[in-house]
């Protein structure tokens, strides 16, 4: 495999294009807005670098040699797809765009906002695919590997430093039950709701010591609720409350279409609301379909104003 000459010059390109283009010294020192000599200089560095004369006299003005008339369309093409590197991206051709998009998320949203975004893909960008990812914990491995390009989650202390974040929405807490449960139609108060049966949601195969918003509330209050079970998602805590006397408590508008046929209720206690973010991976900032693909979740999805 050949290697360049680390001695070549390539900023002697762009003077080659010009010149070759213009076929006058003093024409392309004009357009580049350089002294005659100075073209002269370079163009007595192209003669050594090509090994050719590349222009020569005749008559009054200058003709080029079968070399340069061969290498014009070549140095014109380089130039070109080298300017195309070092500018900035255009705006994606979503029309055109064929491409998958990992999005790792909590369960719910792709029930909730699946919809909406597939509908809006399929009319600006049929060429693109959604893979919606379960998020079952909060490592978030696969943006920095580049195997999930985008993640919904509540931002917390163990993201990672470098990954990006954009507020999407606020979500509060509520209740559930099953129609014809004892609390159906009626405004559930504090006794009520620690009378009850609970499922809980907690991610990991143990709480760690760590409360839910939920939990963490009722013990500032010194008091706790009765846990029957304890699910890993907030769908399956809504199909096991929908078939049984379990009360779940669940984000409101994360879980709006699981909660469809089933009686919601205030909580008789303040929660501290969470805010739902988009997170991904700085090597994604400036990639345009990226670009396009975030601006396009805050825009179905997100009630918090752009940054």
């Amino acid at each position: 495999m050949s290697h360049p000459d680390p001695h070549t010059d390539f900023n002697l390109l762009p003077t080659l294009d010009v010149l070759l283009a213009e076929g006058s010294v003093a024409r392309a020192a004009r357009r580049l807005g350089l002294s005659a000599s100075a073209m002269s200089r370079a163009l007595a560095r192209l003669r050594e670098a090509t090994g050719d004369p590349l222009l020569v006299r005749a008559g009054r003005g200058l003709v080029p040699t079968p070399r340069a008339l061969a290498l014009r369309e070549q140095v014109a093409r380089v130039v070109q797809e080298a300017h195309s590197v070092l500018r900035p991206e255009q705006a994606p051709d979503l029309g055109r765009l064929e491409r998958t998009f990992v999005l790792r998320t909590s369960d719910g949203f792709a029930e909730n906002a699946g919809p909406a975004l597939l509908a809006r893909i399929g009319r600006d960008a049929p060429g693109v695919r959604l893979h919606f990812l379960l998020k079952a914990d909060k490592d978030s491995r696969g943006l920095r590997d580049g195997t999930v390009d985008l993640e919904t989650g509540v931002v917390s202390g163990s993201m990672g430093p470098e990954l990006r974040a954009q507020a999407l929405f606020r979500d509060r807490f509520v209740g559930v039950v099953r129609r014809g449960h004892a609390l159906d139609g009626k405004a559930a108060g504090l006794d009520d709701y620690l009378t009850a049966q609970h499922v809980a949601v907690y991610r990991r195969s143990t709480n760690g010591g760590k409360a839910s918003h939920v939990d963490a509330a009722l013990e500032a209050l010194g008091l706790a609720r009765k846990i029957a079970t304890i699910v890993a998602g907030f769908s399956t805590a809504l199909a096991l409350a929908r078939a049984t006397d379990l009360v779940a408590t669940v984000p409101e508008r994360h879980t709006s279409a699981l909660r469809e046929g089933i009686h919601t209720f205030d909580l008789p206690l303040a929660v501290a609301p969470i805010t739902v973010s988009l997170l991904w991976h700085p090597r994604a900032q400036a990639d345009p379909a990226h670009r396009w693909l975030r601006a396009l979740v805050l825009d179905v999805c997100g009630d918090a104003p752009q940054a």
